[in-house]
């Protein structure tokens, strides 16, 4: 089988994850590949995701690298026995890959925790917010490249409706609460859509009024999502600079610690839907 041209986000955190698993048994990819019986070749493809491989030999893999982890290697099983292609395949080609490696990843996360300090969580946005938002882009959408991104935009909404859904919770700078993308009509609208969001099971919503000063990370929307066990999280950054997705063991300690301040200074549950209404009067 030749190798992928361009393997998906959920394919190159695989490959990553055994490369973790080999140098933490202090092994080279010369070894690992004698264990196999295989060309170093295949061992470094398999790591950068050009390849895939069965189930069999990531467990065999992990036997050789004399990992201990099995629910770590559970999971990683579990992504190598993933099959079929997810709905943002339809998409490939017609927007960027990391549009495209957003939704991935939320579609295999078990948890989201996020801030938004310029806009709204795009997971709950109206279509109405997210043309404003999105009409906002530079260099301006044309109307067809705007409507393949709205509706790639809704389409991410369907997560948070499917069997076991991830558990997330959002912390909102009110910031993105009062700038107003699309006029009052649309921010009311918005803010109802927030309200009745904040009512589902599986969804937190808390505030960061201008009231509590700064906080960590204050120039930066992030969201933390959390895989099937602790090592398969990934922090998600989106700037205006672009995309950028961390998974180091470091980076996701660090950022776990951010994201438990910025809640402790958020407002509690009802609290926030108290500041939410009250806003939602001021339009």
């Amino acid at each position: 089988m030749p190798p992928r041209p361009a393997p998906t986000a959920r394919q190159r955190r695989l490959g990553a994850e055994l490369r973790r698993m080999r140098e933490a048994a202090a092994m080279s990819v010369l070894d690992a590949a004698e264990h196999l019986g295989v060309e170093r070749t295949r061992i470094s493809n398999m790591e950068a995701g050009r390849i895939g491989f069965s189930s069999e030999r990531l467990r065999s893999l992990a036997r050789v690298y004399r990992c201990p982890d099995v629910p770590y290697v559970d999971a990683l099983v579990a992504m190598a026995e993933e099959r079929g292609k997810g709905w943002w395949e339809e998409y490939r080609g017609r927007l960027g890959v990391a549009a495209l490696d957003l939704a991935e990843l939320e579609h295999h996360a078990v948890h989201m925790r996020g801030t938004q300090v310029t806009h709204l969580p795009g997971l709950l946005q109206t279509e109405e917010y997210a043309r404003a938002v999105l009409s906002m882009d530079v260099p301006v959408p044309g109307s067809a490249e705007l409507r393949r991104m709205l509706s790639f935009r809704m389409r991410r909404r369907d997560v948070l409706d499917k069997d076991g859904p991830p558990k997330c919770v959002f912390l909102i700078h009110e910031t993105a609460i009062r700038l107003e993308f699309g006029g009052s009509a649309v921010m009311r609208a918005q803010l109802r859509c927030l309200l009745d969001s904040s009512e589902r099971e599986n969804i937190t919503i808390r505030a960061i009024p201008f009231s509590v000063g700064g906080f960590p990370s204050a120039g930066a929307s992030i969201n933390c999502v959390s895989g099937a066990v602790r090592q398969l999280d990934t922090v998600h950054f989106d700037t205006p600079a672009g995309v950028t997705f961390l998974e180091a063991p470091e980076a996701l300690d660090r950022h776990r610690i951010i994201m438990d301040k910025i809640e402790e200074l958020s407002l509690s549950v009802e609290k926030t839907r108290d500041f939410l209404l009250g806003i939602a009067k001021q339009l």
